[in-house]
């Protein structure tokens, strides 16, 4: 409660008594008495007492007012002018504050305000005020293009890394997660450890953690109130101190548990596959001692897969494999294994290739299967699956008898017989033998990634196989040559007759070209 002679004041400052306005815009500074301690109330106290020529006013403003407290004011740059006089008059934190109102002001200040801005900034800077060098190296262009009108800076040490990390060293931590960041972008993993790791113990050790098997969810909920820079320092964290020979293994699954409950994908991951005691392979981890925890594993390696990792997939086919799982499954290995493959795993996508053509025999057209993996694989740069592939299916090539046909086939008789001069075409793209030309159904023929030709049905000699549609032109032709047999029965009671006609009229046009 107000003492009288606050009370005094009060009346004597809403009377515009300059002298009252400085007594109380001086209690509420430093609070005391019966009046609690309140910036923005001191502010507007002593902003008053300033309008007035009051010099001590515009002082304690200057000395002893932030810019946080500015900002929350409805026209933070009316209260410039103090600052600037305090400035002036040799009050380093002063220049901060006005520099920064002066910076970020959503409107380009004049350029000679600027200026003396970016001068008062350099000064309270070269002071040591590592809030005054946090902004000094965001102004001179740290993590993104450097802002209009920069501030030269000159000299190793003026550097607007040499300034982030001064002001990293003076407790910014908006400084040293930057520094941190820019390590990270530079493969620097001993810089960014030596700047992320401060802050990630601090996490760590503002978090109460609970075992998870007694409280995940008050965990989870603790983890959740960290900012999205937060997260991804953690999990960052953690994957570096995975790369460093002894590393603190608490600290590095702490930092992948707090990142990997606020929903980090990378951190579930990697805690999952840290669980499990395996690699990214699925062998055996070299750093991971102690004995695996696979349901733990299998919950966060889920998680990451639900939110579109395919290793996190891969993984969890590795972990059903074991021999050791008391759960072991080859359907579910199997089941992990297709949808990483299908989010595009290189290894899966052999892998689900491989197993299908070894099992070629127990259907027939796991050929087609195993041909559309290897494919895929192969076009991100396995040589394995190029090598397998090679053996399931061969690539389309010319053939020599279609492609002279071809060059004698008319407008004409393109009209009269469209479906003979689109087998030739077919044939001469895809190396067809004139057999599968003339038989071949492309309505079944047709996998999309390749050419299924059997033709045993209607001439027994022949022997199925597979032809890889490799480029979107021969796509294109597929498609455009396939819309003639739209609707169009194939076998020998539908238009084109049986194999015997349709050999004549082969032979009859070739008869023609020779």
């Amino acid at each position: 409660m107000a003492t009288r002679e606050e009370l005094a004041l009060i009346r004597g400052a809403r009377a515009g008594e300059v002298a009252a306005q400085l007594a109380l815009g001086t209690r509420y500074l430093f609070g005391g008495g019966g009046l609690p301690q309140s910036l923005p109330t001191a502010l507007h106290w002593l902003e008053r007492a300033a309008r007035q020529d009051e010099s001590a006013a515009w002082m304690l403003i200057g000395s002893h007012v932030p810019v946080e407290t500015v900002r929350l004011a409805a026209k933070p740059l009316s209260y410039l002018p103090w600052y600037e006089k305090a400035f002036d008059a040799g009050v380093l934190p002063a220049g901060l504050v006005f520099a920064s109102l002066v910076l970020e002001s959503a409107s380009a200040p004049q350029p000679a305000l600027r200026d003396k801005a970016l001068q008062a900034l350099q000064a309270a800077a070269q002071a040591g005020i590592a809030d005054a060098q946090w902004l000094l190296a965001r102004q001179a262009g740290l993590g993104a293009a450097a802002p209009e009108s920069a501030p030269a800076l000159a000299g190793a040490d003026q550097t607007p890394l040499a300034w982030a990390g001064r002001a990293a060293d003076g407790g910014v931590a908006q400084a040293q997660q930057a520094l941190a960041e820019h390590a990270w972008a530079e493969s620097d993993w001993g810089g960014f450890l030596h700047r992320a790791l401060p802050l990630a113990r601090a996490l760590v050790d503002g978090v109460a953690l609970i075992a998870e098997a007694d409280a995940p969810e008050v965990l989870k909920a603790q983890a959740q109130r960290l900012a999205a820079s937060e997260v991804r320092l953690l999990s960052r964290a953690g994957q570096a101190l995975s790369c460093t020979e002894h590393a603190d293994a608490a600290l590095m699954q702490r930092c992948w548990e707090l990142a990997a409950y606020a929903g980090d994908r990378e951190a579930q991951l990697a805690l999952g596959l840290w669980l499990a005691r395996i690699d990214s392979d699925g062998a055996r981890a070299a750093m991971a001692p102690g004995s695996a925890h696979y349901r733990k594993a299998i919950g966060w390696l889920t998680r990451a897969g639900e939110q579109g990792s395919a290793e996190a997939w891969f993984a969890l086919s590795r972990v059903y494999l074991k021999a050791e799982f008391s759960q072991r499954s080859l359907a579910d290995a199997r089941r992990y294994l297709e949808h990483a493959a299908e989010m595009g795993h290189c290894a899966a996508q052999l892998e689900c290739g491989a197993a299908a053509w070894r099992s070629r025999r127990e259907e027939v057209s796991n050929d087609v299967r195993a041909a559309y993996w290897l494919q895929k694989a192969a076009a991100q740069g396995s040589r394995e699956a190029l090598l397998l592939l090679a053996k399931v299916a061969a690539p389309a090539a010319p053939t020599a008898w279609a492609v002279a046909a071809q060059q004698h086939v008319t407008r004409e008789m393109r009209a009269a017989q469209p479906f003979l001069a689109a087998r030739i075409e077919l044939a001469a793209l895809f190396g067809l033998s004139r057999a599968e030309a003339l038989l071949i159904d492309l309505n079944l023929a047709d996998c999309g990634h390749c050419l299924q030709v059997d033709i045993r049905a209607q001439n027994a000699r022949s022997k199925r196989r597979l032809i890889l549609l490799q480029t979107g032109e021969e796509l294109q032709a597929l498609h455009r040559i396939k819309r003639i047999f739209e609707d169009v029965d194939c076998g020998p009671t539908g238009p084109e007759g049986n194999y015997r006609q349709r050999q004549y009229r082969l032979k009859a046009l070739l008869a023609d070209t020779e």
